[in-house]
């Protein structure tokens, strides 16, 4: 038996070496009272066997030494805990065995090999010397051997039955062991044997068996360790085969790639110092437990790809993105309230409630110090600052500015991006824009978002509502990162052109603002102060090569734009620019001051000169007041009355709300021929045809109901309405006039036009008096309940 027994606190095996068929018998009268105590670490000594036994520590070495050249006993006592290197009396267990010293042997490292022969147990009573080592009081204890009957007999078979199924799994133990199991006889030495043969996971259940002196419950207590040891085995031989049947490639790639990866380290080509790397940026992060426990779960697996393998990069580029992304990191907001305002009226003239809602979001995160974000979504006409306002904003709070544009979009995984599993993964939009961003509260505009479709792929605008819900956006889920992302600190601006097409519960979760159209002589100032100067640094034009008389603007913006905004006017500008810069370039004489007699050669001839007021010209023409996504616009109503049977046709491409509309006012005039100035069967000999011009373009809507009526009574009549006058508003069969929306953009079409009196609902005064002065300077309002409040009105 080469196997040996460690004393110097190294978890060892522990074999026996028999010697004969029983234990080695002592008359007690040849015992002393005392003895030199050997702390076992990991060891059991049984009586009647043999053990080699690996002496490390000093006062062992010298025990040893001493009972070796004396020829004394010693005794062998187990010790508790195996972490002490000196131990004392608590730390050993209360039971040992008497041994003596066949012999020692010196080994190459310095240690000492001693085999001890075991002959009988004793109890420690105290220990009264501790050095040179320790020697202690004892009192020997006598073994009850039971008589060799049937039930003996029957222990002794189970015994070797259990031990030989121990000992063919076991890799500790050698074959030998197992036949000469079979030839033990002796019961007493055969349990012995059994117990300091057999490893046991639980050390402590070896040592108990020490306590027992009557041999048949020892051996019965022997017999429960060697069930619990089998069927540990026989677990852990399920595991086995299960491990050694689920090895497929990817497993045997795991093990060439750590071969490889020994290879690499030997030749210097190993990822070590990169990984290390990796591992410092993350200490460096301010995420969550729950992340680094994930980061480190990632890069293990990483650790552990070939570099050359596919899966390497999609791995790598997933840790990159992990580190590369701001946990926390955010830029100190700029609390200046006076300066914010200046930056934003610095960039922008008029959006006055934009602006204030801006100042009303710092004046609370400067008193509080915390505050959620705002979700704000600016819809209006294009081309009056939407987008660029979100830039102004983010140059206001001193943040990152973000720009998505998710015109177009209709696949979910743009707003959440595509589990990292698929070729050519990557995350969200949001999420890569803060990382572009590199702080976790940037200004994000999220531009056109009425724009969004849906397909097969998803509906993003649904994806959105997680992220533009201030009570759910703290846990962002990115398909990609597949890691709960706080982005409550971000400050998200949506725009928006038509807000009818918006999702109703992403609506419900934006705090809407609208951002009309502007004035004529607030475009003026934006030309001034801000277009001109751009298109003349665009075009590398110095300030005095070309200016702009205050007469030339105001007839760009009459007669050569039709919008709301200022993008076809800073077209214009920018058309003024180039031929300037053209004359310049080809030596030409030019005007350094544009006047309006320059425009036709510079931009050709007036296109907006359609867009005028004309309700007066005849009998049955009425101007009305619409809105579209582009802005305010008058629209025409045109009714022609014939001979003929009472038929009411209509053209000029109109939708059917707007066909409806007309339906409505033909019904109640023929309710009411009174009203037309005809009887009734006057009123039924005549065929009325109602047109809207422009008929190429598609129109809809209800309020040009009072239009529609105004301009079939005008026709009826044969009767002119006032001039320079407009109307917009729902009617309904009994003759009641509603209210309509897009007040402010109607009557900034109604001012680019000419008219000077608008007539409107009743219930539509709320939406004018909300409206700044400057915006209804020159215009009067009727307010009307009824159609014959319109009609009395109109002639």
């Amino acid at each position: 038996m080469n196997d040996i027994l460690s004393a110097t606190g190294a978890e060892v095996s522990i074999i026996p070496v028999m010697q004969g068929e029983g234990p080695m018998k002592i008359d007690e009268s040849q015992l002393p009272d005392s003895l030199p105590i050997l702390a076992l670490r990991n060891a059991v000594l049984f009586p009647g066997t043999v053990y080699p036994i690996t002496i490390g520590r000093e006062k062992s070495i010298r025990l040893i030494e001493d009972a070796e050249r004396n020829n004394t006993f010693i005794g062998a006592v187990p010790q508790n805990d195996l972490s002490v290197e000196d131990p004392r009396k608590d730390d050993l267990y209360g039971y040992g065995t008497v041994a003596k010293i066949v012999k020692t042997l010196e080994m190459p490292d310095g240690t000492i090999t001693a085999i001890l022969q075991g002959y009988h147990r004793f109890e420690v009573e105290s220990i009264y010397d501790y050095e040179p080592y320790m020697i202690g009081r004892v009192r020997y204890l006598h073994d009850i051997v039971p008589e060799n009957d049937v039930q003996t007999r029957m222990v002794a078979e189970s015994l070797k039955e259990k031990a030989s199924q121990i000992i063919r799994s076991s890799s500790f133990v050698p074959r030998e062991a197992a036949s000469a199991l079979k030839g033990i006889e002796n019961f007493e030495f055969l349990v012995n044997f059994i117990a300091t043969t057999i490893e046991v996971e639980n050390f402590i259940d070896k040592v108990e068996l020490l306590q027992y002196g009557e041999l048949s419950v020892r051996a019965m207590k022997l017999l429960s360790v060697l069930d619990t040891q089998v069927e540990l085995q026989k677990i852990k031989h399920e595991i086995n085969q299960k491990v050694k049947t689920e090895i497929d490639q990817q497993q045997r790639e795991y093990y060439l790639n750590n071969q490889l990866k020994t290879i690499q380290e030997e030749l210097g080509m190993d990822d070590v110092e990169e990984f290390a790397q990796l591992r410092a940026r993350a200490e460096e992060k301010a995420w969550p437990p729950a992340v680094q426990e994930i980061f480190e779960k990632e890069i293990s697996k990483l650790e552990r790809y070939n570099p050359s393998s596919p899966d390497y990069s999609i791995q790598y580029n997933y840790i990159q993105f992990m580190l590369d992304l701001p946990w926390g990191e955010m830029s100190a907001d700029n609390l200046d309230l006076k300066n914010a305002q200046k930056v934003l009226d610095e960039d922008h003239f008029g959006l006055d409630k934009v602006k204030e809602r801006i100042i009303e979001y710092l004046a609370v995160l400067k008193l509080k110090g915390d505050m959620k974000s705002p979700i704000l979504c600016l819809y209006g006409p294009p081309g009056v600052g939407k987008t660029s306002l979100g830039k102004s904003i983010a140059r206001a709070l001193g943040r990152k500015y973000v720009r998505i544009a998710l015109g177009g979009v209709h696949d979910e995984s743009e707003i959440r991006g595509h589990r990292k599993t698929y070729v050519g993964a990557l995350p969200g939009r949001i999420l890569n824009g803060i990382n572009r961003a590199g702080t976790s509260n940037p200004v994000i505009v999220l531009d056109e978002v009425d724009k969004l479709s849906s397909d097969f792929k998803g509906d993003p605008s649904s994806a959105l509502l997680e992220a533009l819900d201030p009570e759910q956006n703290t846990a962002f889920h990115d398909n990609y990162l597949d890691i709960d992302y706080d982005l409550s600190n971000v400050l998200f601006i949506t725009t928006a052109n038509n807000i009818e097409s918006i999702q109703p519960a992403l609506k419900d979760r934006m705090e809407m603002i609208n951002v009309s159209g502007y004035l004529a002589e607030e475009k003026l100032e934006i030309a001034k102060n801000h277009l001109i100067p751009k298109q003349l640094t665009e075009h590398g034009l110095a300030k005095g090569q070309l200016r702009f008389a205050k007469d030339t603007l105001s007839k760009i913006i009459e007669e050569y734009t039709r919008e709301s905004g200022v993008r076809g006017l800073e077209k214009q500008i920018a058309k003024a620019a180039r031929v300037t810069a053209k004359k310049i370039a080809l030596g030409e004489k030019y005007p350094k001051t544009l006047k309006p007699d320059h425009l036709k050669e510079y931009l050709g001839l007036p296109t907006n000169s359609h867009d005028i007021q004309k309700g007066n010209e005849a009998p049955g023409v009425v101007t009305g007041l619409a809105w579209t996504a582009m802005g305010g616009e008058i629209l025409f109503i045109e009714s022609s009355v014939s001979k003929g049977k009472g038929v009411l046709s209509m053209t000029g491409n109109l939708g059917d709300v707007m066909k409806e509309s007309a339906q409505i006012a033909y019904q109640y005039i023929k309710a009411h021929p009174e009203m037309a100035g005809l009887t009734y069967e006057e009123f039924m000999e005549k065929d009325i045809h109602v047109h809207v011009p422009e008929g190429a373009v598609p129109k809809d809507g209800p309020s040009a109901g009072i239009t529609m009526v105004t301009s079939m009574v005008s026709a009826y009549r044969g009767q002119k309405v006032k001039s320079g006058i407009a109307m917009t508003g729902e009617m309904t069969l009994r003759g009641r006039v509603l209210p309509v929306g897009g007040i402010k953009e109607k009557i900034l079409a109604a001012k680019r036009s000419g008219i000077h009196t608008i007539i409107i609902s009743q219930e539509n005064r709320k939406d004018v008096e909300d409206i700044k002065e400057i915006y209804i300077k020159g215009l009067t309002f009727v307010y009307v309940d009824t159609i014959q409040d319109v009609i009395d009105m109109a002639f």
